[in-house]
């Protein structure tokens, strides 16, 4: 019977028609090696009446959801060979299995079936597992044919057909489905699988005002109260990012939450770098969490808010608590605790927490190597990747981006020129965006700028403004004005909003003593109505994270910082500090320039932090921005003076200042 043929090669055969053990008296050795499995067969010693289809079906869901997919397909066929009227209540089963399998010629072999039956198109059961069998065998053309075959689909083939497209990446396609379903009848035919289905496509799409409607959709008809629904709507709003968090955080304080709810809800607030926020829903979740306890997802979404603000303090306590609950070798707690460690500053720790972990992952050892790199040590970075291919795993395009990476802030000229081709020759996998910034970073660290720009130019993809960023910061060093303005043109083209590449010229200009070409890039600033982010330090004491903003007087400290800061800057000025005042609004007289500069953000940070601190104590700084040239002088003065370590995170890299001197080498 052609049925027979559904199972897939090198499987066990189906089992003869009979509720006893069919091998109890098999003597012959190749008859025991081609017996059914003990799963199978404990099964139909248990369960299966060859007379009742019904337990034929129930034979082959059970063996499906138990994991076993190619059973499920061999049980179907034994089916059929003992009870033909098991086709019907066991076919749909049987096309979920050939989906869990992935096997296309079992699938195809059961759509034959259904055909020449009749259960397809008719029987809404089977044309449904059908398209989930086509879809999950990759195969949206042929789903697509079976379903336009339905004369009248109804609302469960609707959702399978819109489940399979968001599977298939075919979100739009989703979203029109649901859409015809919606308007075909009324809104009663939206059960909380179709919305689930249409939130899941709503998530990946970027105009933000889908999941909105469906929303309201859903609470219209009264399917907001399922709290399974709402935490795909909240992940939907997360996919959002930052533009649906007012709306978010609406529907997470109104529904009825789990762990899923508070988890989705904390890593929101985290990935969009509100960690106080994401901080503070935490202790809500300890304190008012209704009997929920945190897991492993909680800890890393909370690791994530640490290492985005720095909180080293906040970080060691859930570090703590990770320890508590035995999560310190999984792979991805530990692999955000090496995170974590790494952008607080505390390296030496990420390490540490690194060779905790059991059965590391490629991306345990990439987020070592980028810890390692984006401190600046370079030659570290790289044993972690040598290291990690000795364990037998295979770089991927990630880990690539953190070893390049790791060479350009270590300014390794020769490796990252070497490992940036060994990526392509040896592993196969072409550069991306990523890659191609990594070098040009390293390029210009070396001076090499027409190298740099030749590399731009060569690249197949088109360059982002992060890679034509990069460039220019190197003109900056090197002060090659006409690459800048090159780099600065392609940078008002991809993103004319962004202030910072306008200050960089700016700067650029200034340094050069290009004045009328100063003026012009403020005029540019003001037509366009581009506007500046302010610029803010913040340092972490006892827990509580400190802001300061250039000429910030908002801190209870605010007097006793500014003349801290003024007998400290006496001090340094005495050792040999001199402001740079080339790249400050040529405007302004000699004074004005410097007294604007000594009320920088970082100078005050580090002022608080010094008057707040035990002697001896390393001292972490966060900058939103970059750091300034002068800031950048008069740290490395400060740490030779007091004796103390400062650590500068930045927006693009970490400065270790120590005895006068930075891990930059005064390139940033």
């Amino acid at each position: 019977m052609a049925a027979a043929s559904i199972m897939p090669p090198h499987t066990n055969p189906p089992p003869p028609a009979t509720a006893r053990d069919p091998t109890a008296t098999v003597s012959d050795p190749q008859r025991h090696r081609d017996a059914p499995t003990p799963s199978l067969r404990a099964l139909f010693l248990r369960a299966v009446d060859p007379s009742r289809p019904s337990s034929w079906s129930t034979a082959v869901a059970d063996l499906l959801s138990s994991g076993d997919p190619v059973a499920a397909l061999a049980a179907f066929a034994a089916a059929l060979r003992a009870n033909p009227a098991a086709l019907r209540p066991a076919l749909p089963p049987a096309l979920r299995a050939a989906a869990a399998a992935t096997s296309l010629s079992a699938g195809r072999q059961l759509h034959l079936l259904a055909l020449r039956s009749g259960l397809f198109p008719s029987d809404a059961y089977s044309a449904s597992a059908l398209l989930h069998m086509y879809y999950h065998c990759s195969r949206p053309l042929d789903a697509r044919r079976a379903f336009d075959e339905i004369p009248a689909p109804n609302p469960v083939i609707v959702t399978a057909m819109a489940s399979g497209c968001v599977r298939n990446n075919l979100v739009y396609t989703a979203l029109s489905i649901f859409r015809s379903m919606v308007a075909s009848d009324s809104a009663g035919v939206v059960d909380e699988a179709a919305a689930l289905v249409a939130l899941s496509a709503s998530a990946r799409v970027p105009d933000r005002g889908i999941t909105g409607g469906i929303h309201a959709l859903v609470s219209k008809i009264g399917l907001d109260g399922h709290t399974g629904l709402a935490n795909t709507m909240l992940d939907a709003y997360a996919k959002g990012g930052g533009h649906d968090l007012g709306a978010a955080r609406k529907l997470f304080d109104m529904m009825e939450r789990d762990v899923v709810s508070w988890n989705t809800m904390i890593a929101l607030y985290a990935q969009n770098g509100l960690s106080t926020e994401a901080l503070g829903l935490y202790s809500k979740m300890l304190i008012v969490g209704g009997g929920v306890r945190c897991n492993a997802v909680t800890l890393s979404a909370v690791l994530l808010a640490c290492a985005h603000a720095g909180a080293i303090q906040a970080g060691k306590r859930i570090h703590n608590q990770v320890v508590r609950m035995g999560l310190e070798d999984n792979v991805y707690v530990g692999t955000s605790v090496v995170d974590m460690y790494s952008k607080c500053g505390k390296v030496e720790m990420a390490w540490k927490a690194f060779q905790k972990i059991k059965g590391k992952n490629i991306l345990s050892w990439s987020a070592m190597i980028a810890g390692y790199g984006m401190h600046g040590y370079g030659q570290e970075a790289l044993h972690v990747f040598t290291d990690m291919r000795k364990s037998g795993l295979k770089p991927n395009y990630i880990t690539f981006i953190s070893v390049l990476a790791a060479c350009s802030h270590a300014g390794l000229l020769n490796e990252g020129r070497y490992w940036y081709n060994t990526m392509k020759t040896e592993f196969g996998i072409e550069p991306g965006v990523e890659h191609y910034g990594c070098m040009v970073d390293l390029l210009g660290h070396a001076g090499c700028l027409d190298e740099a720009y030749d590399l731009i130019k060569e690249m197949k993809a088109k360059p982002d403004a992060a890679l034509w960023g990069a460039l220019l910061s190197a003109c900056r060093i090197y002060k090659n004005v006409e690459l800048a303005k090159i780099s600065a043109e392609r940078l008002f083209e991809l993103d004319a909003t962004n202030s910072g590449y306008y200050v960089l010229l700016s700067n650029i200009y200034a340094e050069a003593g290009r004045w009328k070409d100063v003026e012009r890039t403020r005029v540019l600033v003001k037509t366009r109505g581009i506007e500046k982010p302010p610029g803010y330090s913040s340092v972490e004491l006892k827990g509580k994270i400190h802001l300061f903003y250039v000429g910030d007087k908002s801190h209870p400290q605010y007097k006793e910082i500014y003349a801290y800061l003024e007998k400290l800057l006496e001090r340094i000025q005495e050792a040999g500090y001199v402001p740079n005042t080339g790249s400050v609004l040529h405007d302004l007289d000699v004074e004005e320039r410097e007294s604007m500069l000594r009320i920088h953000s970082e100078k005050l940070a580090v002022a608080f932090a010094l008057m707040n601190s035990v002697q001896g104590s390393v001292i972490h700084v966060i900058k939103n921005l970059r750091v300034c040239t002068d800031c950048h002088a008069a740290i490395k003065i400060i740490t030779k003076l007091t004796g103390r370590e400062i650590i500068v995170r930045d927006i693009k890299r970490f400065h270790h200042f120590k005895d006068g001197l930075c891990s930059c080498g005064d390139y940033w």
